[in-house]
C-alpha cells in the first residue's frame, strides 16, 4: 500500500477544506476505500476521516413527512429503524440484501452512495482501465464480461455500480446534499452519477472536495410504502452482488395503477431509472402481460457489451417479478431473505409474511 496522512478533522469546514487538495480522499466506513487501497487501484495521498464529525449520524423526520438521512448512518442501523422501513420498505429491503452484515454494521450510508465498481479489471492495477487511469483502454471489452453492463455503457467502458442501496432511492426521486468550501448544494440522485461517454473516470457529479452530508426522501415517497418491494438475482444469495436488480413501487387507486417507480441495478454505470417503462402502467388494471410489457420497454435500448446478452433477458423478467411482488403488497415483516428470488411470499389475505 503506497504510504499517505491520515487526517482528523474536527468540524465539517475543516474537513472540506482539508479534502479539496489534489490526492485526497474521505474516508468514513472504509469498506470501500481500504480494499481498493490495498490492491492498489485507489492511491489517495491523504485520507480524511470524516467519521468523527458531529450531525451527520442521524435520521431526520422532516415536517412535510419526508426523511433526511445523516451520511454516516450505518447501512444496518437505518435498516432496522422501524419508522424507515414501514414509511420506505423497498430501501430497507434492499440494505439487507447487500453484503454480509458484517459489512453493513460498518458501511455508511453516502460511503454506500459513493462506493466504485467491482470491475476486475479496475480493481488490477495491471490491467488497462479507463475508469481508473483515463486513456489506457478497457480490458473488460475483450475479458471476463458476463457481470457487465447492457445499458449506456460506451467502448470506453462497460463497468456497472453496484449499490443496491441506491436503486430504490433513483425509484423514489432521492436528493443528495452535498457540501464544500463553496457552500451546500443538491443534487437528484439519479444525476449523481455518471454514464461513462467519452469520460469514464469521471464516475459521480461531485466537484473536488464536495461532501455528501445526507440524503432525502420526498414525503411522497413513503405513499408507495402499501405495494413496494426490491429484488436482487444474484448467483449467491448468501451475499454477492446483483446479477441484475430491480425496485418497483404502485399506487393503486380504484383497481388501477395510479402511478408507478422502477429503477433496475446491475445493468449499467449507474441506477438505471426506467421512466417509459413506469408511464406504460399509469391508468391501467395490473395484469401479467402489463408487467411483461413494462419489462420489455424497460430493456428496449439494451444490447449485450461482451458476454452477457442473457443479462438483457433476466432484467426483463425481473422487472415483471419484482412489480408482481409490489402488487401482492408489503409484508408486515421483513422476509428472512431480503430482495431475494427465494424468499417467503407474503399472504395475500393477511399480509403478512410467512418467515
Amino acid at each position: 500500500m503506497k504510504p499517505f496522512d491520515y487526517i482528523r478533522p474536527a468540524t465539517l469546514a475543516e474537513a472540506v477544506t482539508e479534502a479539496a487538495r489534489p490526492g485526497s480522499a474521505y474516508l468514513a466506513g472504509g469498506t470501500n476505500m481500504l480494499d481498493l487501497m490495498k490492491v492498489g487501484a485507489a492511491a489517495p495521498e491523504r485520507l480524511v476521516d470524516i467519521t468523527r464529525l458531529p450531525g451527520l449520524d442521524a435520521v431526520e423526520w422532516l415536517p412535510d413527512g419526508g426523511v433526511r438521512i445523516g451520511a454516516l448512518v450505518r447501512n444496518s442501523d437505518l435498516a432496522y429503524d422501524a419508522r424507515f422501513a414501514a414509511s420506505f420498505p423497498m430501501v430497507a429491503e434492499a440494505l439487507l440484501s447487500g453484503a454480509s452484515a458484517q459489512l453493513r454494521n460498518a458501511a455508511t450510508v453516502g460511503g454506500n452512495l459513493m462506493q466504485r465498481t467491482r470491475c476486475a479489471y479496475f480493481q488490477d492495477p495491471a490491467s488497462a482501465c479507463n475508469r481508473r487511469e483515463s486513456g489506457s483502454g478497457c480490458d473488460a471489452r475483450d475479458g471476463e464480461n458476463r457481470m457487465h453492463a447492457v445499458l449506456g455503457f460506451t467502448e470506453h467502458c462497460i463497468a456497472v455500480h453496484a449499490s443496491d442501496f441506491c436503486v430504490p432511492l433513483v425509484a423514489l426521486g432521492a436528493e443528495v446534499e452535498v457540501e464544500s468550501s463553496d457552500g451546500k448544494r443538491t443534487i437528484p440522485i439519479d444525476e449523481l452519477h455518471l454514464l461513462p461517454g467519452d469520460t469514464p473516470q469521471m464516475e459521480t457529479a461531485l466537484r473536488r472536495g464536495e461532501l455528501i452530508t445526507g440524503v432525502k426522501l420526498p414525503a411522497g415517497a413513503a405513499a408507495f410504502s402499501g405495494h413496494a418491494r426490491y429484488l436482487k438475482l444474484r448467483e449467491r444469495t448468501s451475499y454477492a452482488f446483483a446479477v441484475v436488480s430491480a425496485a418497483a413501487a404502485l399506487q393503486i387507486e380504484d383497481g388501477r395503477i395510479a402511478e408507478a417507480r422502477i429503477a433496475l441495478g446491475g445493468v449499467a454505470a449507474k441506477p438505471w431509472r426506467a421512466a417509459e417503462a413506469e408511464a406504460s402502467l399509469v391508468g391501467i388494471e395490473p395484469s401479467q402481460p402489463a408487467f411483461a410489457r413494462a419489462g420489455e420497454i424497460a430493456l428496449a435500448s439494451a444490447h449485450p457489451s461482451g458476454a452477457n446478452a442473457f443479462k438483457i433477458e433476466l432484467a426483463r423478467r425481473i422487472v415483471t417479478r419484482v412489480l408482481t411482488r409490489a402488487l401482492e403488497g408489503t409484508p408486515e415483516r421483513m422476509p428472512a431473505l431480503p430482495g431475494s428470488p427465494f424468499a417467503a411470499r407474503p399472504d395475500k389475505t393477511s399480509g403478512v409474511a410467512h418467515v
